[in-house]
């Protein structure tokens, strides 16, 4: 399997490969700056809300099932943030 599936597709149906891989190249590099917006925002949305988490100042041991999963819903967020490649 290719690493490159789009790319090696493209290549294939124009008549000038180079031609090819250029425009989705630039298809590419569209949806990879549509991403990283969207990566902003959620981690923007993220940050804001693990602040107010740490605001309320939760306490595992006493607290209702709702604020025990929203406690941990923040614990992977922090995970799944300090995780970027």
């Amino acid at each position: 399997m290719s690493d490159t599936p789009r790319t090696d597709r493209a290549r294939l149906d124009e008549h000038d490969p180079a031609v090819a891989v250029a425009s989705e190249c630039s298809k590419l590099e569209c949806e990879l700056n549509a991403a990283n917006q969207r990566i902003k925002r959620l981690e923007e949305a993220g940050d804001k809300l693990s602040d107010c988490a740490d605001q309320i100042g939760w306490t595992s041991c006493e607290s209702p099932q709702w604020i025990k999963k929203a406690e941990n819903a923040v614990k992977e967020w922090r995970k799944a943030k300090e995780a970027k490649l």
